[in-house]
Parts: C-alpha cells; structure tokens; sequence
C-alpha cells in the first residue's frame, strides 16, 4: 500500500472528524450555556435564605458592637472605684479593640459603606477617648475620665452611635 495514499485518507478522516466534533459544539454550547445557568440560578435560589440570615445576623453582631462601644455602655460595665486613669484608658482602648477584631470577619456580610461607618465610629470613639485624656491633669482618676467622655457626648448634637445604629437598621429593611 502506498504510504502517501495513507496519510492522504487518515489527514482526510482526521479533518472531516474536527470539522464534525467543531460544528457539534457550535450546535450544542447555547444548549449547555442555558443549563449551566439554570443550575447557577437553583444553586443561587438554594442559598439564598442561608445568606440572608447570614447578612441578617451579621447586622445584629455590628448593632450589639456599637451597643457594646458606645461610652455610655462601656462606662458602666468597665468602670471600677479607684482606678487610675492610666488602666481606664487602657482597658477601655483594649475592650473597644478587642470588640472590633472579634466582629472583623460581618465586614463579608454588609455593605461597604456600613462597614466603613462603623471602622470610622471605632476610631472616633478611640480618638474621643485619648482626648479626653489629654484634657485632663495628669493626677486625674478614672473617674474623672469617665465624667469627661459622657459631658463630651452629652454635649455632642447628635450622637454618632445613635445615627450607626439608624443606618444599620435601615440597610436591613432594604434586604426584604
């Protein structure tokens, strides 16, 4: 048998058959695009109650995080008879970091500008609190910071803490 006859047919079967297997796809991907979205979609509709109550309880972890930094509340629960000023500042700037990094990961769950509203109420509460410190003479108790902190937010026109919670609350409505 001729060599060249050979390679001739087997080249003709080979090209015939990638012209078949091309126009087969050509025929069937519209086909296999709609199914692969059908099941994206079930997929989709599947998960969609277990992240709704992701980004639901996500929303209550940042609200009793702002509950829980807010100085009127910190006061109170933190607040022990004699400390100094120095361990009140301390413990305070360590509780409200603390509170923050154990709710770091509800950032995947909220809105960028949530998240963004309550790093800044954060840090406004950590610089409210080291003001105050500054203000005050250097033999002041911890007593004393906590007068200054709840005069400054009494004189404060609206309370910051106030206005998170109200936009928390707001961007939960618009999930339903």
């Amino acid at each position: 048998m001729d060599i060249n006859k050979l390679i001739l047919d087997i080249a003709g079967l080979a090209g015939g058959g990638v012209i078949i297997v091309t126009a087969g796809y050509f025929l069937v991907r519209p086909d296999i695009h709609r199914y692969l979205r059908l099941k994206s979609a079930e997929v989709k509709k599947e998960e969609r109650p277990q992240l709704l109550m992701l980004r639901l309880q996500a929303h209550e972890r940042l609200i009793l995080f702002i509950e829980r930094i807010n100085p009127t509340n910190l006061l109170i629960r933190l607040h022990y008879q004699g400390i100094s000023l120095a361990d009140m500042q301390s413990i305070l700037l360590n509780e409200i970091r603390f509170e923050y990094q154990h709710n770091v990961a509800q950032q995947l769950y909220v809105s960028p500008l949530i998240w963004d509203v309550v790093s800044k109420l954060k840090e406004d509460t950590l610089a409210m609190i080291n003001n105050a410190v500054r203000n005050l003479p250097a033999d002041a108790e911890g007593v004393d910071l906590s007068k200054k902190i709840l005069q400054h937010m009494a004189a404060s026109a609206e309370n910051p803490y106030d206005l998170t919670l109200t936009l928390i609350k707001k961007d939960i409505q618009e999930l339903f």
